[in-house]
């Protein structure tokens, strides 16, 4: 299992300790792999985007058009997190939904 997300990032800290035996792949230093964005962004659209962040707040009017794969290619801390690869199965956030799915509390 995979985390895609930032070290410092509280949330993502959360659902490392959480999941055991999962890896935290820091997509600011590592980028996410074209073929999870690809799927992430088919499965949910442009949610994987964090609208609330200060990257989306920093960016441009032209940036802020981009399409969800593009925008979080060239500024990878746009992305919602956590960003959680399970065998083929996506799960995005921390909610209590998806820790319902990942059998955790």
């Amino acid at each position: 299992m995979k985390i895609y997300g930032l070290k410092t990032c509280d949330t993502c800290r959360k659902a490392l300790k959480s999941l055991e035996g999962a890896t935290l792949v820091d997509v600011r230093g590592d980028g996410v792999p074209v073929s999870v964005l690809s799927q992430a962004v088919s499965r949910f659209g442009d949610a994987i985007v964090n609208k609330k962040s200060t990257t989306w707040r920093n960016l441009s009017e032209d940036e802020r058009q981009l399409d969800a794969a593009q925008l979080i290619t060239l500024h990878p801390t746009v992305m919602k997190r956590p960003l959680i690869a399970q065998d083929d199965t996506l799960h995005l956030g921390w909610t209590p939904e998806v820790r319902a799915a990942l059998g955790i509390e």
